[in-house]
């Protein structure tokens, strides 16, 4: 009979506690439900205020007819105005280009004319140095074939020559022969002093005891008289 009691009290402690957690449960969702409901309305409410409400798709794509050609319209004036200028750069950088190459285009060529002028001035240089020294040459050797006559001996040859004018064309002939041969048997050549005084002897002579002389050598030595015909030429009197 205790075992009985004791099992009814058991079981009627379960069924009032499963009934104690049920009502607890049941009034724990009845609770949490409404406190759900008021939390949304606050969040809702933040958001709205600390973030910024976005214009919507449709508000930002309804544009009046109007606006959209106006803005279209700019739009293709920006457009164009911009192709405009870089056709205008890319005009202006191709006509400096053009103005550069054609810069350089003369200064090549003037670079070449510069190139060229100083080899036409070198070969000048050298050919001017030849002639230089040609007419050197030629100087030295008119120096050394030249008779000059100094003032010192003018007067005496003057004297000289009067005295052969007076002489007969043979006589003066035979004499100016022996003086020429007389330096050469002496070892001194065709310019020797002989000849050189033979000459200067005739330059003084009248032009009429002259010829007589001359032509009586040509007659007895003619290689001589033309080598002092010759050196007549080249007579000529200091100062």
């Amino acid at each position: 009979m205790s075992k009985k009691l004791i099992i009814m009290i058991a079981a009627a402690g379960l069924i009032s506690f499963g009934g104690a957690f049920v009502y607890a449960w049941l009034t724990k969702t009845a609770k949490v439900r409404p406190s759900d409901e008021l939390k949304q309305p606050t969040l809702a409410a933040s958001d709205s205020i600390t973030k910024p409400r976005l214009p919507q798709p449709e508000a930002i794509g309804t544009v009046g007819p109007e606006d959209g050609t106006t803005g279209k319209a700019m739009t293709e004036k920006r457009l164009k105005n911009l192709v405009a200028d870089i056709r205008e750069k890319m005009q202006e950088y191709n006509n400096k280009l053009q103005a550069l190459q054609l810069r350089e285009q003369r200064l090549q060529a003037a670079q070449d004319t510069l190139k060229k002028d100083i080899e036409d001035l070198n070969i000048l240089r050298v050919e001017l140095a030849s002639i230089t020294a040609s007419l050197k040459e030629q100087r030295d050797k008119l120096r050394k074939t030249r008779i000059e006559i100094v003032q010192a001996e003018k007067t005496n040859l003057v004297s000289i020559a009067a005295t052969y004018d007076k002489m007969d064309p043979t006589s003066a002939s035979k004499i100016l022969t022996s003086m020429t041969k007389q330096m050469q048997s002496a070892g001194v050549g065709e310019g020797g002093s002989g000849l050189n005084d033979a000459v200067k002897i005739l330059h003084y002579m009248t032009e009429r005891t002259k010829a007589k002389v001359l032509a009586e050598l040509v007659t007895s030595e003619p290689q001589l008289a033309s080598l002092l015909c010759q050196r007549l030429k080249q007579v000529t009197e200091g100062k």
